[in-house]
């Protein structure tokens, strides 16, 4: 009996050592799990990145909020901005050589005037900024404003004082800030519609929403007149035209009666064009 009280005793013995064994090795591992070190690896690595990646900038981002300088807005066109500012789209395409000039992007800034004389205009380069933790694109600018021009205001004024009228309809619609930038003035279809002072083409084509069938000259580096909703254009960019000349006929593209919309823009402000045509 004492034989088998022994065997037994021992027995129990090894088994509660190998549970002690069991369980010191479970401390071990809980102690420092594999997941555990990983993911405090996983977690530095990530803080490395997070503190060397680049957040790329919109072209030309340097220059928000300069004088000269426009930030691109969500629904514009080169073509937009040019009439926008006073200048010619494929100035504006040349003067932040622009690859594909049909190709701007949200945030991205361009200049709106002439570079000085002398200045080399260098091809801006996106950029990244090196940020320490993660964080979302700066939000749009709204248009920088633009400086005004070499051109002395009473010289400009004395050549708008000049002018004649674009065709020989009545107005329709006058000028008003927010529901009409210029005035609509009433004819047939075929009327002439005339420069109203000597120019140069910077823009034909259909290109503006709401526009139709456009032609817009530039007169000096002042003022723009717009002559919308044309049947035919008789002119091409760049050509210079002198006033009273016939550049289109009258028409309604993309409007809903025949009818000529005349803008007259300031350094691209809209203004009132009755102001600058002669009394009738």
């Amino acid at each position: 009996m004492n034989y088998r009280v022994f065997r037994g005793v021992r027995w129990v013995c090894l088994a509660v050592a190998a549970e002690l064994l069991v369980a010191c090795g479970s401390v071990s591992l809980n102690r420092a799990p594999v997941e555990d070190r990983n993911s405090a690896s996983t977690a530095t690595a990530s803080g490395q990145v997070a503190a060397t990646s680049g957040v790329r900038q919109p072209t030309g981002s340097e220059n928000v909020g300069k004088p000269g300088y426009y930030t691109v807005k969500p629904g514009d066109t080169l073509l937009k901005i040019g009439l926008e500012t006073g200048q010619s789209h494929h100035d504006l395409a040349s003067w932040n050589q622009l690859d594909n000039p049909n190709r701007i992007e949200v945030g991205q800034v361009l200049r709106v005037i002439p570079p000085a004389v002398g200045e080399v205009v260098v091809k801006p380069v996106p950029k990244a900024v090196v940020v320490a933790s993660p964080v979302s694109a700066p939000a749009p600018a709204s248009a920088a404003a633009v400086s005004p021009t070499a051109t002395p205001a009473a010289a400009s004024e004395s050549v708008s004082s000049t002018w004649i009228w674009p065709t020989h309809g009545a107005v329709l619609a006058s000028f008003d800030d927010v529901k009409n930038k210029g005035v609509d003035i009433g004819g047939k279809v075929g009327d002439p519609v005339v420069a109203v002072a000597d120019g140069r083409v910077v823009y034909v084509g259909a290109g503006l929403r709401g526009y139709g069938n456009l032609i817009i000259l530039k007169h000096d580096n002042v003022y723009l007149t717009a002559y919308a909703h044309n049947r035919t254009l008789l002119v091409k960019e760049d050509q210079s035209v002198l006033k009273g000349q016939k550049i289109a006929e009258m028409g309604s593209s993309d409007t809903d009666r025949v009818k000529l919309h005349f803008e007259v823009r300031r350094q691209g402000k809209p203004v009132d064009p009755i102001k600058y045509l002669p009394a009738r």
